[in-house]
């Protein structure tokens, strides 16, 4: 007899949006759901099942001694974990505190600040457990995690790629907004897996699938600048969706 396969989603420190991408696969999800039991996703059913899990959906970034411990138990109790989202991959939006006194935010923020129970960092899930794969974007595409799960059911590997977007721009047909229109874009060092979208409606990549594999960022700042973009600009669109990255983290710090 098959035992069918369990599946958990858990949320940490974010905004729930790739969780609700789960969902808003209706149609997808509930074929899948002939295949797989989802055991714990508090985010669409109050029923629990405790573990082992086959595969774990980590979403969000650490920002809490809660959080250390939680994704401790998470990793234990999970055959295969997977990072999902910007936060849970380079620490979200939120990784900004990494480069300010967050004793000062706090103190300026609440009332109370002894009562906030926080870290002074927000990182991601690789920088404390084993991170079997990564699913980029803020939040993830949709086809891309749907593939994952099938790719679990079928006894493969998931087909993440590790190539820029502009290889993406170039399979789907979109002229570079960069070099037809002069739109700056981030597409040449940011990781592919959103199947080009922001271009595709003349609008520059904003890099929320964070940096891929040796972004070469030196040689794109020139471009950035010629096409209108602040020293300003560039520090502020290199320190959003993924901050913490060391890759963009290095470039935005760097800024005069």
């Amino acid at each position: 007899m098959t035992t069918t396969p369990t599946l958990a989603v858990w949320k940490f420190t974010s905004c729930d949006g790739c969780q609700l991408t789960l969902l808003d696969c209706e149609d997808e999800l509930l074929a899948l759901a002939g295949q797989i039991r989802i055991a714990h996703f508090t985010e669409a059913s109050s029923t629990v099942e405790p573990g082992p899990y086959d595969v774990s959906l980590v979403e969000g970034s650490v920002t809490t001694p809660e959080e250390l411990r939680r994704i401790t138990e998470i990793r234990e109790q999970s055959r295969i974990l997977v990072a999902i989202g910007a936060c849970a991959t380079h620490g979200g939006i939120q990784a900004l505190r990494n480069f300010a006194d967050t004793a000062e935010f706090t103190s300026a923020v609440y009332a109370s600040p002894e009562y906030i129970e926080t870290l002074a960092t927000s990182t991601p899930i690789s920088d404390h457990v084993r991170v079997d794969y990564e699913l980029r974007g803020c939040p993830i595409d949709r086809r891309q995690l749907l593939d994952t799960l099938c790719a679990f059911l079928a006894g493969r590997a998931p087909d993440i790629p590790n190539t820029s977007v502009c290889t993406e721009c170039k399979r789907r047909g979109t002229t570079c907004v960069i070099v037809a229109e002069g739109i700056p874009c981030l597409g040449p060092v940011t990781q592919a897996g959103c199947g080009a979208l922001c271009p595709a409606y003349h609008r520059g990549c904003f890099g929320c699938f964070g940096p891929m594999a040796e972004p070469n960022i030196h040689a794109l700042l020139p471009i950035l600048q010629v096409n209108g973009m602040s020293v300003d600009d560039v520090d502020r669109v290199f320190a959003t969706y993924a901050a913490a990255a060391p890759e963009f983290a290095e470039q935005h710090r760097d800024q005069p």
